[in-house]
């Protein structure tokens, strides 16, 4: 794990925007604000970081943890399960910016940072790394005044090769144009959400292309951890469900896949599938996030 400053600037004041740093940045500005920039964005920067997923977020002790925008290219998109892994306990304690949310920055601070898989601490590495088959991760952060990070993050997943220092060096370039495009992007796509102050912000997922079914959801509350805890709160919202549908809503809550869920309770996927969908059912949902904002309004 490791943590540095960009690079200052060329003499001239100005990045050099030629070549495969300057065909990247020439897709990434043009689709600026339009719903095929996050989804395009990984295969703009492909021949200068070939990332499988990517990711930014504000995250820390004093605000609403917000995901901002994700997408995945070659790969099944699990971002948002990602995310909601990382809520489920992990971002409360995540080391991996080498710092405590709480130590404030006397002024505003940029750094880059790059972390593999077995650099990050227990819980965060099984629920959110290991269990989405995530290897090694690059950011470029910037270090709030109120102890906040606001990250733009691009994800290697383990049936790529690893991040070459090439490729570590070409992000190193680009990586401050790429934090100042995903800040103008959540200006254009959710100014409502940009205006407001970082610890009022809903929690917010942009797929992009087609973000229907993640819309903006009410503000983050703490949920309870643990399963007896879960169940009692989802018994209060919907007493007609049964033992295993609890067991599969409770551990859905606590960020785990279907496979974990399934391996978890000796059931097969497919059963998974089902005692959530007849969970789902009875409570009028239809999709994870649904039952995220249910919960947290219960």
């Amino acid at each position: 794990m490791r943590q540095w400053h960009p690079a200052p600037p060329p003499a001239t004041g100005r990045l050099a925007a030629t070549g495969t740093v300057g065909h990247a940045l020439a897709g990434m500005v043009q689709r600026l604000g339009d719903p095929g920039f996050v989804p395009g964005l990984l295969q703009d920067l492909a021949p200068v970081l070939p990332a499988a997923s990517w990711s930014v977020y504000r995250t820390g002790q004093r605000c609403k943890p917000t995901l901002f925008m994700s997408a995945s290219l070659g790969v099944p998109d699990t971002t948002q399960d990602c995310w909601w892994a990382y809520l489920s306990g992990p971002y409360r304690k995540d080391r991996t910016w080498g710092r405590a949310f709480d130590d404030a920055p006397i002024e505003p601070l940029t750094r880059l940072c790059h972390v593999t898989a077995k650099e990050v601490e227990g819980e965060h590495r099984a629920r959110v790394y290991d269990a989405h088959g995530v290897a090694e991760r690059v950011s470029v952060v910037d270090y709030e005044s109120d102890g906040s990070v606001f990250a733009v993050n691009f994800y290697r997943h383990q049936h790529q090769q690893p991040f070459r220092d090439a490729h570590i060096s070409g992000f190193e370039s680009i990586a401050p144009v790429l934090l100042a495009l995903a800040r103008k992007h959540i200006t254009l796509a959710h100014p409502k959400v940009q205006s407001m102050p970082p610890a009022m912000s809903p929690l917010v997922h942009d797929m992009g292309a087609d973000d229907t079914d993640h819309a903006a959801l009410p503000a983050l509350s703490t949920l309870p951890h643990g399963l007896p805890a879960l169940r009692e709160r989802l018994l209060r919202l919907q007493q007609g469900l049964t033992d295993r549908e609890l067991d599969v809503c409770t551990r859905v809550l606590q960020g785990m896949t279907h496979e974990g869920i399934a391996s978890d309770l000796g059931l097969g996927v497919p059963t998974v599938k089902t005692y959530r969908n007849r969970a789902f059912a009875r409570m009028g949902i239809h999709f994870r996030n649904e039952l995220f904002a249910k919960v947290l309004g219960g």
